[in-house]
């Protein structure tokens, strides 16, 4: 199985988990935030990773969608995203 990947790719941020690749223009980004429930606060957002082995959720809006990615590094993923939020 492979794990959740979060990279900033020019003006993009890509989201990878086994054989699915979200691309999202850095613009869209609105919030990044944590979320403490076991499925997701937002019953209508995407979820990408698995829930059940991993131990923290991101939550990151768009202008778009709502996606919680369900992550065990949950360090590198927040980092990558504030990251690319305040650089753009």
């Amino acid at each position: 199985m492979f794990g959740l990947s979060v990279k900033k790719v020019n003006e993009s941020v890509i989201i990878k988990w086994q054989f699915t690749k979200v691309e999202i223009p850095i613009s869209d980004i609105l919030e990044v935030s944590l979320d403490e429930t076991y499925g997701g606060a937002d019953p209508s957002a995407i979820r990408i990773g698995n829930p059940s082995g991993a131990l923290d959720r991101v939550v990151l809006k768009t202008k778009k969608h709502t996606y919680i990615l369900f992550t065990s590094n949950i360090q590198n993923v927040k980092r990558t995203l504030d990251q690319a939020i305040i650089h753009r």
